[in-house]
């Protein structure tokens, strides 16, 4: 067990340094003059200089990843070029807001998909089978964006039920917070259900045919009680392990459904930094992003020897 973590944690420092030198190379790879975009394009040429000297965009490629990465180490992200706002307290408050909405998506949809997939492997080849599956394929098919501006569409225009334009912070008010993120939440809950189903689907319907359900049958137990008891633990692990997948892709991915439902999130912030040449904050976004996502699946490995008794040493 102790040699698996030391394992999964000393693959997390190589991975990181890897994301820092690919963030740094592909942003500087951006078109656009970050001090042009400050200083306008009426800005004389020593002007435009001078603002690069004290940023620091004359000096090599190399020592500019050096100095970035030393503040980066301290903590240090930098101040937004656009809105000259520090880029880590900025970067904090808008990651709550997607995280208080992708951690209640995949709450959701694990606690409807898992159940359904191991009912569909229990049930195989059956129409209930068919139908669990006939669904799980149609909603991996359906474009996130696409469905969200038909909710939004639905619920938000032709019903009326939910706000369409906006967001207020739980802080602030929670019920009307709820109303805001309900129709994200629904999106991207429709969205995943599909993948997770299908995986613990197919994890169920391995387990099912090892050796000690065949056992457990044989000794009187009923079809309830072999599923929940015998069969769930050891089909849930891979499913665990997708759900962690999804939740750290997610956590950084979600700029579309905040884009289609004007959600101030971090993934939002990071296509407004694309867009206005941002260096500070296309770079702290994508490697938080990055970050998050390392230590969101290093947390689902720690748990996973929990539903893999194999996995003790």
């Amino acid at each position: 067990m102790k040699r698996f973590l030391l394992g999964r944690l000393a693959s997390a420092i190589p991975t990181l340094l890897i994301v820092t030198i690919a963030v740094f190379v592909m942003v500087r790879l951006i078109p656009g003059d970050p001090a042009k975009i400050m200083l306008g394009d009426l800005a004389s040429p020593q002007q435009l200089e001078a603002l690069r000297h004290q940023m620091g965009l004359d000096l090599p490629l190399v020592t500019q990843y050096f100095i970035w990465l030393s503040n980066i180490a301290t903590g240090n992200f930098g101040h937004s070029i656009t809105s000259n706002q520090e880029v880590l307290p900025l970067m904090l408050e808008r990651f709550s807001v997607s995280a208080t909405i992708v951690v209640v998506a995949v709450g959701l949809a694990g606690l409807i998909a898992v159940p359904a997939g191991m009912f569909a492997a229990w049930k195989q080849n059956s129409l209930a089978d068919l139908a669990v599956v006939a669904t799980s394929t149609l909603l991996l098919s359906i474009p996130s964006f696409w469905l969200g501006l038909m909710i939004l569409l639905f619920f938000g225009l032709q019903l009326n039920w939910f706000p369409i334009v906006g967001f207020v912070s739980f802080d602030v008010d929670f019920m009307k917070a709820l109303s805001f993120i309900a129709m994200p939440v629904l999106t991207l809950v429709l969205i995943e259900i599909g993948s997770i189903v299908r995986m613990a689907r197919a994890s169920t319907i391995e387990v099912a045919r090892l050796e000690y359900i065949t056992h457990a049958r044989a000794k009187g137990l009923s079809e309830s009680a072999v599923m929940w008891r015998h069969a769930f633990k050891n089909a849930f692990a891979p499913t665990w392990t997708l759900i962690g997948l999804i939740l750290g892709s997610l956590l950084g991915g979600i700029a579309v459904i905040e884009t289609v439902f004007t959600i101030p999130g971090l993934g939002r912030l990071l296509v407004d930094g694309i867009y206005a040449r941002d260096y500070p904050i296309v770079q702290g976004c994508i490697l938080f992003v990055a970050v998050i996502y390392v230590l969101v699946n290093l947390v689902v490995d720690l748990l996973y020897p929990l539903f893999d008794p194999r996995i003790t040493q």
